[in-house]
């Protein structure tokens, strides 16, 4: 669990953020709140932070200014910008400092679990690569054991497979198992799902004993006209024509 410190003069959005918003479902643990940069600052010199969601605009010190003194200092302490301004001059402030990530007011829940999520796969990594070589070889293994776990919950359970079902075989959230295995394999979950069905299929419509509507329900899908179009653009062709090419190609 990472934490989490977050800075914002206006009561209502911190209140909002810290009440509302599920931060141990994507891996952060909310341990303080500030008014504005001073009191920010004051905190990290006591109790350094791994993230700090901090508003651009805040009385006493502004949030880029809070930036500028982490970034001379090298500390460690990520920072996710809030703001009520579509300013394209901060964001290019915030680049200079190596901030990434800027979420713009009124906060959506899908960003702020977008953007949370990707923050975590970060902090993995960088965990990981300040880890002795030994150490990163065993969470090398252990991300694999992940991955294949997934792969195989799907290989498996082809015709009903859900991102919701394979996080619960992993302990993971769903949404950052989403993110997870985009970052280790480089295919969205549900592609590769969608991969997997597919395939099967082409394996069932060699086989003479299934009709096209029998293979299609077979791989999950409960309308052959939803079938025949994802396997046309998976495989190049209709599963009617793949299964005639096939038989045309039979000694």
């Amino acid at each position: 669990m990472y934490t989490l410190l977050l800075v914002d003069d206006e009561q209502e959005i911190r209140s909002g953020l810290s009440q509302y918003f599920p931060w141990h479902e994507v891996g952060f643990e909310l341990v303080g709140e500030c008014v504005n940069g001073r009191e920010a600052l004051q905190w990290l010199e006591q109790r350094p932070v791994d993230v700090l969601l901090c508003d651009i605009r805040m009385p006493l010190l502004s949030g880029l200014e809070v930036a500028q003194q982490l970034h001379a200092a090298k500390s460690r302490t990520r920072i996710v910008f809030l703001s009520g301004y579509k300013d394209f001059d901060y964001a290019k402030q915030a680049m200079a400092y190596g901030i990434k990530h800027y979420i713009v007011k009124p906060t959506k829940y899908t960003e702020l679990f977008d953007v949370f999520s990707s923050l975590k796969l970060e902090l993995d990594e960088a965990a990981e690569a300040r880890r002795s070589p030994q150490a990163s070889g065993s969470s090398a293994s252990f991300n694999a054991q992940v991955i294949a776990a997934i792969q195989a919950y799907v290989e498996t359970n082809y015709a009903r497979a859900t991102l919701e079902e394979a996080a619960a075989i992993v302990h993971m959230n769903p949404h950052y198992v989403s993110k997870y295995f985009k970052d280790k394999t480089g295919e969205n979950f549900s592609d590769y799902v969608t991969s997997v069905k597919m395939n099967k299929a082409a394996e069932l419509l060699r086989d003479i004993r299934y009709k096209t509507y029998e293979v299609s329900e077979m791989v999950g899908y409960s309308y052959a006209k939803n079938f025949t179009r994802t396997f046309k653009r998976v495989h190049g062709v209709s599963p009617r024509e793949y299964r005639n090419n096939y038989e045309g190609t039979r000694p």
